[in-house]
């Protein structure tokens, strides 16, 4: 038997595996940081046995009562990842199965790896609808990638989509495939008319060195992103100073920061409430803006969510509140489960790659009937 993690994303340490019915692991740390919860890993040679795996620092991790009601997600092909029942108690995960091949993946959610949003760029750039930049280097020297998806930006409302500021958050990426499906799937009405009258600006990707190193929640100098947009620098958070300074060069109309939430079993999204200037048209826009996802996607719902923030009470380090306060837009962050929509569950694959492609098609559809209003 054999545990490795030594490739994109991986993320595991070896406790024990003397034996294959208690199979002992540890999640490693982020870089420079205290937060780890991500985990991805391959355990090979063990065909027709059943294995048990434990966790055993789970209780540490960064939102421990996450794991409450989480089932673990595995593959044998990487395209593919179904639930496996899992249990959390006395501070361990816990999971067993009997694998049908000689190995199998795991993971906390469906991984997107480096290799796979290389493959999106390109696929992206050869539409005629696209234009591909690099924004700058990380600290890793991977690249910053901006696809820009319009006619040109001139007289159009100037959209923005942003993922994966936390790594770990690999639904954000997935949600990036889906938008970008339907904004250049050139039989698309909506996609089309949509399409007259914005320009968008996307970055699928803006945690690379988390991504690949098998990080939870920060880059590689162990900086939290979404903490970052006030202040930040290119010694410490290169990844937001190119992209807040992209903006301030084509400032923004809409605004939406696409995350996982470890947690709530929902997708809801949180707003801009508390930043000092706040309109009432804004607020009545973010409203609409929620109306009318619920009605376009039955995996959309606004009971359940985080509450707003009081007014004059929003952290202007958090992209969401930064990007509506500096730009006097309509921002948002989309959160989507690492569990299951329990509104509408699934038993064997949980909340999924294709759920978050779908729900990203129900996002741009909303945009669709409201982007006149803008501005």
């Amino acid at each position: 038997m054999l545990i490795s993690s030594q490739f994109d994303s991986g993320n595991i340490e070896v406790v024990d595996i003397s034996s294959a019915d208690n199979i002992r692991l540890n999640i490693k740390k982020d870089h420079q940081s205290d937060f780890y919860q991500w985990f991805h890993f391959r355990a090979s040679g063990i065909t027709d046995q059943e294995c048990r795996f434990v966790i055993e620092n789970a209780g540490g991790a960064a939102y421990a009562e996450g794991w409450n009601g989480y089932d673990v997600c595995a593959s044998y092909d990487r395209e593919n990842w179904f639930r496996i029942d899992t249990i959390y108690e006395d501070g361990e995960l816990t999971w067993s199965f009997i694998s049908e091949q000689d190995s199998l993946y795991f993971a906390y959610f469906a991984p997107f790896s480096m290799e796979r949003h290389a493959d999106l760029i390109a696929e992206a750039s050869a539409s005629p609808l696209v234009q591909s930049s690099v924004l700058g280097n990380t600290l890793d020297g991977q690249d910053m990638d901006l696809l820009e998806v319009g006619h040109g930006p001139e007289g159009r409302k100037s959209i923005w989509l942003i993922g994966r500021q936390h790594p770990g958050e690999t639904m954000a990426e997935w949600w990036m495939e889906g938008a970008l499906s339907f904004l250049l799937d050139e039989d698309n009405p909506v996609a089309r008319q949509l399409l007259d009258k914005a320009h968008f600006y996307i970055v699928p990707n803006m945690n690379p060195d988390g991504s690949k190193r098998g990080h939870l929640r920060t880059n590689a100098a162990g900086a939290n992103l979404n903490r970052e947009w006030s202040g930040a620098t290119m010694e410490r958070s290169p990844e937001v100073y190119l992209v807040r300074e992209k903006m301030r060069e084509t400032g923004v109309d809409f605004h939406l920061d696409v995350h996982g939430d470890e947690d709530l079993p929902y997708n809801f999204v949180a707003g801009f409430e508390g930043v000092p200037s706040v309109t009432e048209k804004q607020l009545q826009l973010l409203d609409r803006y929620q109306m009318t996802l619920c009605a376009l996607s039955p995996d959309f719902q606004r009971e359940h969510g985080y509450p707003a923030d009081a007014p004059g009470t929003s952290d202007l380090k958090k992209c969401t509140d930064y990007v509506a306060e500096t730009f006097g837009c309509i921002a948002m962050t989309l959160e989507m489960p690492f569990k299951d929509n329990a509104d509408l569950p699934d038993d064997t694959w949980g909340w999924s790659p294709e759920r978050c492609r779908y729900l990203a098609e129900g996002c741009l559809g909303a945009l669709a009937q409201m982007v006149d209003d803008l501005r």
